[in-house]
């Protein structure tokens, strides 16, 4: 149970796999940390901690759960965790991680992007637990006198030395007034909910460390402790996880195909991952790296360890089990799952159109992409011909797309 960790071992967990830029932001936000939860200790008072959220894509990846994975080490040490909507903040646009202005969203598309948050961030957090606001609720009931009162705290080269913004001024691209808001909206987030932690990643940095802490003070309160975690690299090991790069693992992936992904990724990155990721303590990870770096760990042992914990958080335990067989299968005995999705011919059928349409590939360019790639095996033959037509088969036959995809042809009874 985490609630039997010392302060210091829950200190350590908590400030698990943060980074500031330099260590002495990083010292001095632990030790606030610490002292905030031995305060808590001491009075038996939660410590109120948040992390906002803008819904601007309906669907998540594993890069978006880092956030909802500290939250829930929060919720497991006893604390208040909100989970919070950023209803207004959509309707501006985060530019902290862009260095182009984000399209205005309308509050129809946020709300129906916020409901299927929430239902995915479920997976990790407890939701008889968890506090789910929206901050329209207070930033649409400021007045203009409210919001002059908050920028007075903030001067306009606070804002245009940060890096977005000073690539766009030196481009001669327009930097416009409103996205100059986003930073002060967040900060009126932590006054509102009367944080005492705000857990946000590396493109917060500006809003919570710098916007939020003084926002607090300026108003009267003790500024919150900032949690900025690191990026989680996309299965390629290098660059941001990211849908548009395809090197993302989406969370509501099947078992098998989300082993499969996780299992892709480098060894150099699976630390990252441990930390980030998954529910392991900071000794268990300590003693993972140790078994890599002194040999007694072989990458594979740790990476098929790594895909059962990652599996096991959003389909459960026997699922993972299950995933972790189908890899075995598949690939380290390269032999056919025993189960697949079936489908009987009837008639002559293209090859591209029978991938689309059993979901194998999401378009008919998509398709004919994988099969110039030599991604697309038919009855264990790679296909060259995008322009093929499939009989109905004598006998059932496969056909296999990348590693993880499989569908059984069969023909007419006989």
């Amino acid at each position: 149970m985490l609630t039997a960790l010392t302060v210091d071992q829950q200190t350590a967990l908590l400030m698990q796999g943060t980074t500031y830029g330099d260590e002495d932001t990083k010292r001095a936000m632990a030790a606030e940390l610490r002292e905030r939860l031995l305060e808590s200790q001491r009075t038996g008072r939660p410590l109120r901690v948040y992390c906002g959220y803008d819904p601007r894509k309906p669907d998540l990846h594993l890069g978006h759960t880092i956030t909802m994975r500290k939250l829930r080490q929060f919720q497991d040490l006893g604390h208040h965790v909100i989970f919070l909507i950023g209803s207004y903040t959509s309707l501006v646009g985060d530019p902290s991680d862009k260095d182009q202005t984000r399209p205005v969203m309308t509050p129809e598309e946020v709300e129906a992007n916020a409901r299927t948050y929430i239902e995915q961030a479920f997976k990790i957090l407890d939701p008889q637990r968890t506090e789910v606001r929206h901050n329209g609720e207070w930033l649409s009931q400021l007045r203009l006198a409210d919001l002059i009162r908050i920028a007075q705290n903030f001067t306009v080269q606070q804002f245009l030395a940060r890096e977005n913004f000073a690539k766009r001024l030196e481009r001669g691209e327009p930097i416009f007034l409103q996205e100059t808001f986003y930073a002060l909206m967040q900060a009126y987030d932590a006054v509102a909910l009367q944080a005492d932690v705000q857990v946000g990643g590396t493109d917060q940095l500006f809003n919570i460390l710098i916007a939020g802490r003084k926002l607090q003070q300026a108003m009267g309160q003790r500024p919150q402790v900032a949690i900025i975690l690191d990026i989680l690299p996309g299965t390629d090991g290098e660059v941001k996880m990211s849908k548009s790069l395809g090197n993302h693992i989406p969370i509501l992936a099947e078992p098998a195909d989300m082993y499969g992904k996780v299992m892709s990724i480098p060894d150099h990155a699976m630390p990252i991952y441990f930390k980030l990721v998954t529910r392991y303590t900071p000794e268990q990870v300590a003693a993972i790296e140790q078994g890599l770096a002194d040999g007694s760990r072989h990458p594979r042992d740790v990476k098929m360890e790594l895909a059962r914990e990652i599996v096991s958080i959003f389909h459960g335990d026997e699922a993972a089990a299950q995933a972790e067989e189908h890899f075995r299968t598949v690939f380290q005995q390269r032999e056919l799952p025993s189960e697949m999705p079936e489908v009987r011919l009837m008639a002559r059928t293209g090859l591209l159109s029978l991938m689309k349409e059993h979901g194998l590939a999401p378009s008919t360019s998509e398709a004919r992409r994988l099969v110039q790639q030599g991604g697309v095996r038919l009855d264990g033959h790679v296909v060259t011909d995008p322009q093929i037509e499939i009989e109905p088969p004598a006998e059932p036959v496969v056909l296999q797309v990348g590693k993880r995809k499989f569908l059984r042809i069969v023909g007419q009874r006989g």
